[in-house]
């Protein structure tokens, strides 16, 4: 599954390049995050609690940062495993791009790809709640970093 989007921040880009490497509102911005602790400067770990269809699962995993090209774009990249509920792994390409002083626009393309359980599920609803997912992320990382700036 891929999909992609833009989101307009109402901050300069160093404070969204900040907030995308900050585990607290990356945190708070994830929808079911439970929580994301920092292991380096590059790799964290994750416990979220999503609900796909009539499937609501843990999942536990790693998320590592790549092909960092600070303030402008990186590659964020994650594994989970929900236990019998199956596994879901995939990244996405982030670029911030400034749209005059004080806004960026966030532009991403998103990968990824789930297996057991919630694969059976359907790619339509896997899809759909996928995108549904990012968009209350985006969405809410937008809110955090504004009112932060």
């Amino acid at each position: 599954m891929d999909m992609n989007g833009s989101e307009r921040i109402e901050a300069p880009v160093d404070a969204v390049w900040r907030a995308l490497n900050d585990p607290e509102i990356l945190k708070q911005a994830i929808p079911g995050c439970e929580s994301l602790e920092k292991t380096s400067d590059t790799n964290m770990t994750a416990k979220v609690v999503l609900k796909v269809g009539p499937i609501k699962a843990r999942f536990e995993g790693a998320v590592e940062l790549q092909n960092l090209n600070p303030p402008h774009s990186y590659t964020i990249s994650g594994e989970g495993k929900g236990g019998i509920a199956g596994f879901a792994k995939g990244g996405a390409d982030v670029s911030l791009e400034a749209d005059g002083p004080d806004a960026t626009i966030l532009s991403y393309t998103v990968k990824a790809e789930v297996g057991g359980k919630i694969a059976q599920l359907g790619s339509r609803l896997i899809d759909s709640t996928s995108k549904k997912l990012a968009g209350e992320f985006f969405s809410k990382f937008g809110e955090l970093v504004a009112a932060g700036a």
